[in-house]
């Protein structure tokens, strides 16, 4: 047995986490070693009970490592330890860094560069398009948009970076082929299909559960830079993606909302705590401007114009910004359209690169 299959074992058994294989690694220097072991001599390392220990030493009958590896190949998915280059090196720091990451997709080099967009599943109008706009930009600019593929806010991240022609990584709170949840297997296979990966620590049949989601939290954090939370209640397990990233060192951002709606009283928490308020990508790159980041030439995302059809609502407002910028106000007198029909244009235009928001609430065109 392989030292990859002996850790793909470990992780397969119920009894064992990244933190007790970790301790398990250090105590007999290796997963090989540790799979030989009786029973009474697991237990002399902290954590493993006598439990734990007798499934480690029966392992046989709780792991298939060899069926594993033939299901990932055959569904064409890569499995990683830490020990292979295409690991992320972020994670690798991390205390309870996942031991095995299943890869639907590819990751790269520039997937270093990263960034964690989150939310609530239950999302409003405005969380939906906030979190597309930033992912656009951010993922435009070469950014790696990281997100959980659940409902709501993560799919319109990692819908945002794909609109935008950029990276994105879902990573999943199941198997690979227990993907959760299930509507967004289009996504998945569109994110995998050259745009990114689907990661997964967990062995590829693994049904979701309360447990396994805050466990995909904690990847989320490590593995990004910064973590943008944009629209989630004050109970919600975004804040605990958000927590585990500043307790890592990594800087924590945030979109308000409007005061009187639940919707955003994470976000209000987070800004009150010390969180960085973003109303505009721009404002997160500035802070990323100290890194070699940039999407590649021949990656970069086509003007809209080329594939995006734009409404005559819309080409009147693009047009009315051809001059300078301007305040909403300015642009009701310009087009007759109703406020708050521009508001909509605005942020639609936005994110199809097409429109930037400036200080003082204004917006000009991008050149």
């Amino acid at each position: 047995m392989t030292e990859a299959e002996a850790l793909i074992a470990l992780n397969q058994l119920p009894v064992t986490g990244p933190v007790k294989i970790r301790r398990l690694l250090e105590h007999f220097g290796s997963a090989v070693n540790a799979l030989k072991q009786p029973n009474t001599t697991l237990q002399q390392v902290q954590g493993i009970g006598p439990e734990a220990a007798k499934i480690i030493s029966d392992w046989e009958n709780h792991a298939d490592p060899a069926a594993e590896l033939s299901l990932a190949k055959e569904r064409n998915i890569d499995i990683l330890t830490q020990e292979d280059d295409d690991y992320p090196v972020a994670l690798r720091d991390a205390f309870d860094a996942p031991v095995i990451l299943y890869v639907w997709g590819k990751l790269e080099e520039r997937d270093l560069h990263a960034i964690g967009i989150v939310g609530s599943r239950k999302l409003t109008h405005y969380g939906r398009e906030a979190a597309r706009k930033f992912s656009f930009q951010l993922a435009g600019a070469g950014l790696t948009v990281i997100s959980g593929l659940a409902r709501g806010i993560d799919t319109a991240a990692h819908e945002g970076a794909l609109a935008a022609k950029g990276r994105t990584i879902g990573v999943l709170g199941s198997g690979l082929m227990q993907l959760y949840p299930p509507e967004n297997l289009a996504l998945a296979e569109k994110i995998a299909d050259g745009n990114g990966a689907i990661v997964s620590e967990f062995p590829l049949q693994t049904t979701p559960d309360r447990k396994t989601f805050p466990q995909r939290n904690r990847i989320v954090a490590h593995w990004s830079r910064a973590v943008l939370v944009v629209e989630c209640p004050s109970r919600s397990g975004s804040l605990i993606t958000a927590n585990i990233a500043n307790e890592a060192g990594r800087q924590i951002y945030a979109v308000p909302g409007p005061i009187d709606r639940p919707t955003s009283g994470g976000c209000h928490d987070l800004i009150r705590d010390g969180a960085t308020l973003v109303t505009d990508g721009s404002q997160i790159l500035d802070d990323f401007s100290h890194l070699n980041f940039s999407t590649p030439k021949d990656e970069e995302p086509r003007p809209a114009e080329t594939y995006l059809d734009l409404s005559d609502d819309e080409n009147a407002v693009l047009k009315a910004l051809d001059r300078d910028d301007q305040a909403i106000d300015d642009l009701v007198n310009t087009t007759s359209l109703p406020a708050h029909k521009i508001s909509v244009i605005l942020m639609k235009l936005e994110l199809r690169n097409l429109v930037r928001s400036q200080p003082g609430q204004r917006f000009s065109r991008r050149r």
